[in-house]
C-alpha cells in the first residue's frame, strides 16, 4: 500500500542518496565513515548535508574501515546513536571488530553496499561480502530498491536500540546504489515520533554477559552468547511490528518475509535484494501465461525468520532459490539456509538452488520466466545450478 499521492514528498534519488537521507532523518550523534566504491556517495551526501547545516552528527573520516568501526564501537559504548557505511573489502577489513561490536552489544547501524570481494578485483553487485559475516552476531537486512533502503535504515536504528544488537542493512551495488528512482521522503517530525531517543547504558562488568572489559572467563563468555540469543529471537517480531507501524505512518508496510501472489502458487521465486524486483516482473508475466507463480522476498536474513519461511513455503510444490552469491563448496547461501530451515516440515517444496547474478551478471526477466517453465513440476536437484 502506498501513501496518498497528495501527502507524499517525492524526490528522484539513487539508492545511496536515499540512504543518506534516511540517516539524516534518523539524526545519529556520530558517523565514522571511510570512502570505498560504491559506498562513497553515502559519505559524500552526508558531507554535503553537514556543509549546509542539515546534518549535525560528528562526522569522522578515520584512516581505514577498521578504524571507522573501532570509532563506532567507542562512540556507541558511550551512549551515542551511531551510523557507519562500507562495502566489500572495507567490510572484510572490519571483520575482527564486527564480532567485538556484537559481543559488546553496541547498537550501531551500518549500511553495506554489496559488492564483489577480491580476487579477481571487481566492483559488481554480489552479496557474499555481507553473507560472509553471517556468524558475527549482526542483524542483517536486505533492500530491493532506493525507497526500501531509506525506510529500512530508519527502522534499523529502532531495532538496534531496542535489542542492543548492531544492525547491517544491505543493498546491491549499482542496481540499487546508483540507480535513480522516485523516493518518498518522510517528514522529520514523523521520523522523530517513530524513532525516539533511547537512554541506555552499557554494562561493562564481568558476569553480566555484556562485558567490554577483558579477559572474560568461560562462564561470562558463554553467558554473552546466551544473552545475544535471547535478543536475536526477538528480532523478527520487532521488525514485523516496526514495519506495520511504519506502514501506518507512511503507507509502506514491510515484514521480515514478504510475499507476492503466493496464495495459490505452484512455483515461487525466493530471493533477497534487487533480484526481487526482477522476480516480481517474472511472476506477473508467468501469471499472464497461466502459470501460477509467486515471489517470496527474504528481507531479514539474520536472524533467519525460520517460522515465517516455513509458513509461506509449506505446501508450495516448487521453489526456485535465486542466489546472487556463491559459497565455494556449498553453492548459494540462501539455498543452503533454506534447506536447513525447511527440513522435516510437512509438504516442503522441492527446492532448486540457482546461482543467478553471481559477480553482478545481468539476469533479465526472460531468464527467470524460462527457469520457472523449466523447473515447474521437475524432480528435486540436490546440487546448485549455475545460470548463464
Amino acid at each position: 500500500m502506498n501513501a496518498p499521492l497528495k501527502n507524499r514528498n517525492l524526490k528522484l534519488l539513487n539508492g545511496n542518496h536515499a540512504v543518506a537521507w534516511g540517516v539524516r532523518l534518523a539524526a545519529p550523534d556520530v558517523a565514522p565513515l571511510y570512502p570505498i566504491t560504491p559506498q562513497t556517495p553515502i559519505l559524500e551526501k552526508l558531507i554535503e548535508f553537514q556543509s549546509q547545516d542539515l546534518f549535525d552528527a560528528e562526522l569522522l573520516t578515520p584512516e581505514s574501515e577498521h578504524s571507522a568501526m573501532a570509532s563506532a564501537i567507542s562512540a556507541s559504548a558511550l551512549g551515542a546513536r551511531v551510523f557507519t557505511a562500507t562495502s566489500s573489502q572495507g567490510l572484510l577489513l572490519m571483520h575482527e571488530l564486527l564480532h567485538y561490536a556484537a559481543g559488546a552489544r553496541v547498537p550501531i547501524v551500518m549500511f553495506n553496499v554489496n559488492r564483489t570481494p577480491a580476487a579477481p578485483w571487481g566492483f559488481w553487485p554480489d552479496q557474499i561480502d555481507s553473507l560472509a559475516q553471517r556468524d558475527t552476531g549482526w542483524v542483517q537486512l536486505y533492500c530491493e530498491n532506493p525507497q526500501d533502503s531509506l525506510d529500512t535504515v530508519i527502522q534499523a536504528f529502532r531495532i538496534a536500540e531496542t535489542t542492543e544488537l548492531p544492525v547491517m542493512v544491505n543493498h546491491d551495488a549499482f542496481w540499487v546504489s546508483h540507480s535513480v528512482e522516485p523516493v518518498d521522503l518522510p517528514a522529520a517530525d514523523l521520523v522523530q515520533s517513530f524513532l525516539p531517543r533511547v537512554k541506555r547504558s552499557v554494562q561493562m562488568e564481568l558476569g553480566t554477559g555484556r562485558a567490554l572489559s577483558a579477559p572474560a572467563d568461560q562462564a561470562s563468555w558463554n553467558l554473552s552468547r546466551r544473552d545475544m540469543d535471547v535478543a536475536m529471537h526477538k528480532v523478527p517480531g520487532l521488525i514485523d511490528a516496526a514495519g506495520r507501524e511504519w506502514g501506518d505512518l507512511t503507507g509502506r508496510v514491510s515484514a521480515p518475509v514478504e510475499t507476492d501472489r503466493c496464495d495459490d502458487a505452484e512455483i515461487v521465486f525466493v530471493t533477497m535484494g534487487s533480484m526481487a524486483g526482477t522476480a516480481r516482473e517474472a511472476v506477473n508475466r508467468l501469471r499472464d501465461t497461466g502459470i501460477r507463480a509467486g515471489l517470496v522476498k527474504v528481507r531479514l536474513f539474520r536472524p533467519l525468520p525460520v517460522a515465517e519461511l516455513r509458513d509461506v513455503l509449506a505446501g508450495v510444490p516448487g521453489a526456485l532459490v535465486l542466489d546472487r552469491n556463491y559459497s565455494p563448496g556449498t553453492g548459494g547461501v540462501l539455498h543452503q539456509e533454506l534447506k536447513s530451515a525447511l527440513f522435516g516440515i510437512n509438504e516442503a517444496p522441492n527446492l532448486f538452488g540457482l546461482l543467478t547474478g553471481v559477480g553482478g551478471i545481468n539476469v533479465p526477466v526472460e531468464t527467470l520466466v524460462s527457469l520457472a517453465q523449466e523447473y515447474r513440476g521437475a524432480d528435486p536437484v540436490s546440487d546448485p545450478v549455475w545460470v548463464e
